[in-house]
């Protein structure tokens, strides 16, 4: 299939050709006809898939230039409302559209500035839009489109009370897309009364971001995590690292400590300011900087291809976040290697993690590190979930094949 073949116009369809693609990506081709038919569309959809082309050149060919906000897209962090936004910027070339971006962590000035001049498209964090139209800045009340992206997400950082005060600024009579990569039972229980008959659409690729990345569990002391991340990366040649920790003081101090063992690396949370967190985020992509280490509060937002280890340095709360993280090195198809740092207090997350991807992640060591003694991952552990034997040395499940995990 072919993007004319979807309906878009011309003028779109060269910005098919600046934006990369050469053919349409399943949800694109999925979800385009139904945006542009006026349907509401739920769409459940892996990052790196192309989702954001398939709600934005169709948005942008539904709605008139009259310098009137007639389409909102909000977004969970700053970063992927940036990304949404340069999506949307190199789109609206062909089309004449104005665009503008709305998000924290930045001064009001340019964004008033923007605004005031008259766009067709907003994308926005949900704080700084309602902050926005408080202040008068904004005008909703002609808002066509409605996009909700990573609702799944905006539900687990809390922001769902906000979204439904933007949706009751918002004209009833208008269309509803709303896009994450999970579906489950509390996001689709929050935005029934948000949506009108809505079509879904899900995107089953013939392997998941999970199914393409090697994973490998390193068992560790918690005081011997930051030497064994740095000597990890000395030894190993990992091209482009994503290192996951768990608050955001963590995540400066293992910045400092690879910094100190000279791997390039930068920091990037909620504390930092926005303009620092997009030179990291830049310098990153252009591989200027080989590490980033980040926190899951920002991390949905990072869409950097090419990521080839993602390493958990602190294990996430739960499985979805667990998913979310290593899927980081396996866009669109790609493989990538994922590693986790585990201790004896992380037992009750991997069971959890385990038992949802329905095998036993294989155990590794670095080779010439000298271990304190461990707690480690029990591979019979289903059948004895009390067993935690210590582990002195030597590498448990070698090598990276998986295990079925038989159930009762």
């Amino acid at each position: 299939m072919t993007f004319d073949s979807l309906g878009l116009e011309p003028r779109l369809l060269e910005s098919v050709a600046a934006l990369g693609y050469e053919a349409p990506t399943p949800i694109q081709e999925q979800a385009i006809p139904h945006v542009l038919a006026g349907t509401d569309v739920v769409g459940c959809a892996q990052t790196g898939t192309g989702k954001t082309a398939a709600f934005v050149l169709p948005t942008l060919q539904r709605i008139p230039n009259d310098r009137v906000v007639r389409a909102l897209v909000v977004t969970p962090t700053r970063e992927l409302a940036v990304q949404v936004g340069e999506v949307a910027m190199e789109a609206s070339r062909a089309t004449g559209h104005h665009v503008a971006v709305i998000h924290g962590g930045v001064g009001y000035d340019p964004q008033f500035k923007k605004l005031r001049k008259g766009v067709e498209l907003v994308v926005a964090t949900p704080g700084r839009l309602l902050d926005m139209h408080e202040r008068k800045e904004v005008d909703l009340r002609q808002v066509e489109v409605l996009v909700l992206d990573e609702a799944d997400r905006m539900l687990d950082m809390g922001f769902w009370p906000d979204v439904r005060r933007i949706i009751g600024l918002l004209p009833e009579d208008r269309q509803t897309l709303l896009f994450s990569a999970t579906m489950s039972s509390d996001v689709t229980r929050v935005v029934r009364s948000a949506l009108r008959d809505p079509v879904q659409v899900e995107t089953s690729p013939s392997a998941t971001p999970v199914e393409n990345v090697d994973q490998a569990l390193y068992p560790v002391s918690e005081m011997q995590k930051n030497r064994l991340l740095a000597e990890l990366l000395v030894q190993k040649d990992f091209d482009r690292v994503l290192v996951f920790t768990r608050t955001k003081e963590r995540a400066d101090r293992v910045a400092r400590v690879l910094e100190k063992q000279g791997v390039s690396c930068a920091a990037i949370h909620g504390d930092r300011k926005q303009a620092h967190r997009q030179r990291a985020l830049d310098d990153f992509k252009e591989g200027r900087t080989r590490v980033l280490v980040a926190t899951d509060v920002v991390a949905r937002g990072i869409d950097v291809e090419e990521i080839s280890h993602v390493i958990n340095f602190d294990m996430p709360n739960g499985p979805e976040d667990y998913v979310h993280r290593i899927g980081r090195t396996a866009r669109a198809g790609a493989s990538g290697d994922a590693i986790s740092f585990v201790t004896a207090q992380d037992m009750d997350v991997l069971r959890d993690v385990e038992r949802m991807l329905d095998y036993v992640i294989s155990t590794e060591d670095l080779e010439g590190f000298d271990y304190d003694k461990r707690l480690i991952p029990d591979p019979d552990r289903e059948a004895r979930p009390k067993a935690r034997p210590v582990f002195s040395g030597g590498v448990m499940g070698r090598g990276r094949g998986r295990t079925r995990i038989m159930r009762r």
